[in-house]
């Protein structure tokens, strides 16, 4: 994708926020989905990279989930399969042993910040996605096809967008990238996560729009959910779950 390409993307994808943030499913039908699970329904797998891994002291998305079935005293198991720096080329690889042999009953997928990475800090520098679009997109439909013949139920989730901060301008302040722009980290990241919108329509998934979540609020708001730039904080998490599960 060249340099041109990527700013008519970026533009587009602007024009049409406010149409985006209309959820493509209703929060009824994922509301639903939690409610059809029992003692008899396989588990819930978490299937993702940094932002859905365990993260120190951090409490993410994944243990709120916990609690809140422990509330409703829902016996299914949560299985976390975020692993760290992960693309969906990587995350393709381990899809029969970190999902599929769980036999889970949903899967909640999300992945986006890695495939869509240029590592303009090499030598020398890449000006390239590391995973390029298309073949992201036939990832996650990949996923969503094997996951559904064995009988699960997938939710969607758009990556959360990026700011620019002290660490992410030291690795990736560089064109392609826009580092004089405020917004300027999202470049590609933006398409991605539209490709997901694009797949959830399509494939008829249910979808939870992290990434328009993010781009309704301002700048300092969300700092405010981030730690480092670019991973969640506890607040982030809570956000994600509060999505998730529709309350």
């Amino acid at each position: 994708m060249n340099f041109l390409n990527v700013r008519l993307l970026r533009r587009l994808f602007l024009c049409s926020i406010s149409i985006l943030m209309t959820p493509l499913v209703p929060a009824s039908d994922l509301e639903k989905t939690w409610a059809a699970l029992d003692a008899s329904s396989g588990p819930v797998v978490l299937f993702g990279d940094s932002t859905t891994a365990p993260r120190g002291k951090v409490k993410i998305y994944g243990e709120l989930l916990e609690e809140t079935f422990r509330e409703k005293n829902l016996a299914v198991p949560i299985i976390n399969a975020g692993v760290g720096g992960n693309t969906t080329r990587m995350a393709r690889r381990r899809l029969e042993r970190d999902v599929l042999a769980h036999h889970p009953s949903v899967v909640v997928i999300q992945f986006g910040i890695n495939d869509s990475a240029v590592d303009v800090w090499k030598e020398p520098p890449v000006t390239e996605p590391r995973v390029p679009r298309e073949e992201y997109r036939e990832n996650l439909e990949f996923f969503i096809d094997e996951i559904r013949a064995h009988g699960g139920t997938v939710i969607l989730m758009t990556p959360n967008r990026l700011r620019w901060k002290k660490t992410t301008r030291e690795l990736y302040a560089k064109p392609p990238y826009h580092p004089e722009e405020e917004d300027g980290f999202n470049i590609f990241l933006d398409t991605y996560a539209q490709a997901v919108r694009e797949i959830a329509q399509t494939k008829k998934t249910l979808l939870v729009d992290i990434h328009a979540a993010y781009a309704e609020k301002s700048g300092d708001e969300v700092d405010a959910l981030l730690s480092d730039g670019m991973h969640p904080n506890n607040q982030g998490h809570a956000l994600v779950h509060h999505l998730l599960i529709s309350e």
